[in-house]
């Protein structure tokens, strides 16, 4: 803590310094937000439970009594953020500006348990010339885009909306009502699975490509419609032991997705939706991932196969200062174009998942900077067993779990 109140006095003699140079300004921003929450199920989660994103599976115990059907409850106040945007001079014949947000969602393990730590949640440039934009750093992830649920759970419609915030190099044209972007992007906090283990940079930065997003929309008058497409490549293994020897491999997995999304806002109504045919998006928090499909007999590298999914959700709110708000998302595991050798050697994230789908009503109470909500959510998963001619997960049984979550949040 007394770390935290040194960076923030140093923070803001800095901006004071440098608030005289000629042609900066600079805005904080920030907010206080404490979420309470509760489930009827353990869950598979992240960032200490806070994160939640669907039930875990039905484990028996001896006298068949489901061990994961344990309530548990807790809160957190690791959300509170503080963000500076900078606005400076003109530059090659461009407007300027820069973006650094942080909040206390890192974690770092110790004797005495877990403490938040600072991490970084926005860090980058943008060189606007108008019709034309370039951004430098890192933000939300392209597949995250600018349609996104507004609903009071912290996980924003994960793992039916993508969830990702990268390193990329993004470029914006605009021309009439369109916006056409292009996108490198490359992973830092949230990565890929593989043959190694999950959550690894070696799978993306083996492969050298970068990750490529394109894709156009459509606004007018408080409506927008887009569409896009995105390119992962990765590099799993780079070396193979086939008995007691070792062979280098040239590994590669390609896998690419498709999005559709509108928005509809007005003074009282906010409608939003969003589809994406996707694979191998683990990276985003979403379901998916890939599995071998050959092995060479000599070297023991390996061929793979995606997983295909369909995902959607939709979302409708409506009122001001009080609010009310319904929230739908339904995944469903369409199989692989190819057998697969194995259903263990797959990699992803709820791989044994049939369909996963979730239904939310929510209240809230906004009045100035400060707002109060909650809601109730019901999540199912239909798990199962992966079958290898087709990828498809059959003989499946439901695991469910009821979430009360509320939030008080104050915006500054």
């Amino acid at each position: 803590m007394k770390r935290f109140f040194l960076l923030i006095t140093a923070t803001f003699v800095f901006v004071s310094v440098s608030a005289q140079v000629k042609d900066f300004s600079y805005k904080f921003y920030g907010r206080v937000r404490t979420d309470v929450f509760y489930n009827s199920r353990h869950n598979v989660e992240s960032v200490e439970g806070a994160f939640f994103m669907y039930p875990k599976d039905v484990q028996l115990d001896a006298n068949g009594e489901d061990l994961n059907t344990v309530s548990n409850s807790g809160d957190f106040i690791f959300c509170t953020r503080l963000g500076l945007d900078i606005t400076g001079p003109m530059l090659f014949n461009a407007k300027t500006t820069a973006k650094i947000e942080t909040d206390f969602g890192g974690f770092s393990t110790s004797v005495l348990g877990n403490f938040t730590t600072l991490r970084i949640r926005h860090a980058y440039v943008n060189l606007d010339w108008g019709r034309s934009s370039l951004l430098v750093g890192q933000t939300w992830h392209p597949l995250f885009g600018e349609v996104l649920p507004s609903i009071v759970n912290l996980n924003t419609g994960c793992p039916f909306q993508p969830f990702s915030r990268s390193p990329q190099l993004q470029y914006n044209y605009k021309f009439s009502r369109f916006n056409i972007k292009a996108a490198a992007v490359f992973q830092n906090q949230y990565r890929s699975s593989g043959p190694l283990g999950s959550k690894m940079l070696e799978y993306s930065r083996d492969a050298v490509l970068p990750e490529m997003f394109a894709g156009i929309d459509y606004r007018k008058e408080g409506f927008i419609v887009g569409v896009g497409a995105d390119v992962l490549t990765l590099t799993p293994r780079t070396q193979s032991t086939k008995g007691e020897l070792t062979y280098k491999v040239s590994e590669r997995n390609v896998s690419a997705s498709l999005l559709a999304f509108a928005s509809y806002s007005s003074e009282w109504w906010k409608l939003n939706a969003k589809t994406i045919y996707g694979q191998n998006n683990v990276h985003t928090l979403s379901l998916g991932g890939y599995g071998v499909t050959s092995i060479d007999p000599v070297t023991g590298a390996y061929d793979y196969v995606n997983f295909n999914h369909s995902t959607s959700w939709v979302n409708v709110v409506y009122g001001k200062k009080w609010q009310v708000g319904l929230f739908g998302g339904f995944t469903k595991n369409l199989g692989t174009n190819k057998p697969l050798v194995s259903s263990s050697m797959t990699y992803g994230m709820g791989m044994d998942i049939d369909k996963l789908y979730n239904m939310s009503v929510q209240t809230d109470y906004n009045i100035k900077n400060f707002t109060i909500g909650v809601e109730y959510s019901y999540s199912v998963a239909d798990y199962g067993t992966i079958q290898t001619a087709t990828g498809k997960v059959t003989n499946t049984h439901a695991a469910d779990n009821h979430r009360i979550a509320a939030l008080c949040n104050y915006s500054f």
